[in-house]
């Protein structure tokens, strides 16, 4: 249906007289039922579900890549290490192991007494019998001391003589009953006290005289002087808590040598048993001596039993605290293992070795070294044949670090 509208312009342009153009006609477009409520629902929540099933799929597969990513973080965390077993090899009627040599008797020299060191008559290096006068040290805050009781004794003993004077008279009075029996008992207990202030002083002097006989040191055993540390002139403190070390004396004939026997080698450690100690600085010489005594226990830590070998040292020539080998003679042979000497590991606990357990966690065992044939290292106490040893350990290798095995051919071969 259409609508006329007036032509106003056609209207305005008849009065002024001039031709105007018939405006068009505007048909109104048909009106359109509205859509239903129920399709327009439909329509938004499918639009809904998509984009909630597509957020759906995209955190799954992100939670998907970050497992897998940490899964493999992981596994890449787990070192992997290349492990070999020990070789067992035929033993020797020989062993060999490490020892420490020692002073047979080391001390060191302490002041008795306060004071300044007046002058020292041995150094570092002398040979020195027992009591031979070593250092002096000028004492003169006890001389006074020394000084004063003695003057204070003599104070004392003086008192003394008139108590017993004054106690002998008053018995006498008091037999004529010239005085009373309270007086005399009182001048019979002031002599007694005299007596006893005379002990207590005679007991000071002799303290003040053995501190100042203190003054002089002495060498209380014969042996070598291996150390001196004061100058004349150095304050001098009694006691080792606050006094310097004057000097240290070692005793080094004969010499102690300690070596750590393993478990399998100490039946066969007795005293009497004679061993020998040779040392790097004195090639093709052996050094003769004894078995003195063992621990009589197996260490724990390292199934070694602790063995002194005592050794004569009459020329001097072996120097305490060097290090040598000791060779006992066993009467068997006890098989020996092996292992590449990249197995070990060297700590402050001592030399060690990487061990992969069972459970594929790493243990530390402290290793007993034996000879050492180049490539490889005889041990003698710490490890069995069935272990397991890691062979270059990284030195960041901690006890219960889990590992990984790497396969034969990645790890190599010990031969």
């Amino acid at each position: 249906m259409s609508i006329e509208q007036p032509d106003v312009r056609q209207e305005q342009g008849g009065a002024e007289g001039h031709p105007v153009r018939p405006h068009p006609q505007i048909e109104r477009p048909p009106d359109l039922p509205p859509a239903p409520a129920s399709r327009a629902k439909i329509m938004v929540g499918a639009v809904l579900l998509v984009l909630i099933t597509a957020g759906a799929v995209t955190l799954l597969t992100k939670k998907g890549e970050a497992d897998a990513l940490a899964k493999e973080t992981d596994a890449i965390a787990i070192p992997t290490v290349a492990v070999v077993q020990p070789v067992k090899g035929p033993g020797s009627d020989e062993l060999i192991l490490p020892g420490n040599l020692q002073a047979f008797v080391e001390s060191p020299i302490f002041a008795r007494t306060n004071g300044y060191l007046l002058k020292w008559y041995r150094d570092m290096g002398s040979h020195v019998e027992k009591g031979e006068l070593l250092a002096a040290i000028d004492t003169p805050e006890v001389d006074q001391e020394l000084s004063q009781a003695r003057a204070a004794r003599e104070q004392i003993k003086a008192a003394l003589g008139l108590a017993k004077i004054s106690a002998d008279r008053w018995e006498n009075l008091r037999k004529t009953d010239s005085v009373s029996q309270q007086e005399a008992d009182q001048q019979a207990s002031g002599y007694v006290q005299a007596e006893a202030n005379l002990a207590a002083a005679d007991a000071n002097v002799r303290r003040l005289e053995q501190l100042e006989s203190f003054k002089n040191v002495y060498a209380p055993f014969t042996g070598v002087i291996t150390r001196r540390n004061v100058d004349p002139g150095a304050l001098i403190n009694a006691g080792s808590s606050a006094g310097a070390q004057l000097f240290n004396i070692a005793r080094v004939d004969p010499l102690r040598v300690y070596v750590s026997v393993p478990q399998a080698y100490a039946p066969m450690m007795k005293a009497g048993v004679q061993a020998a100690v040779t040392l790097q600085e004195f090639p093709g010489q052996k050094f003769t001596g004894t078995i003195a005594r063992t621990a009589d226990a197996i260490d724990q830590s390292t199934r070694t039993l602790l063995t002194e070998v005592d050794v004569p040292n009459k020329d001097g020539k072996l120097l305490p605290g060097s290090y040598g080998r000791v060779h006992f003679t066993t009467g068997n042979s006890v098989p020996r293992i092996t292992i590449p000497v990249n197995a070990m590991m060297f700590r402050a606990e001592g030399p060690q070795a990487a061990v992969v357990g069972a459970d594929g966690k790493v243990q530390l065992h402290t290793i007993v070294i034996g000879r050492d044939y180049g490539n490889t290292i005889e041990i003698l106490g710490g490890i069995e044949p069935t272990d397991q040893v890691i062979i270059n350990p990284s030195d960041s290798l901690e006890v219960g670090q889990q590992v990984h095995i790497a396969k034969p051919s990645q790890g190599g071969s010990h031969s």
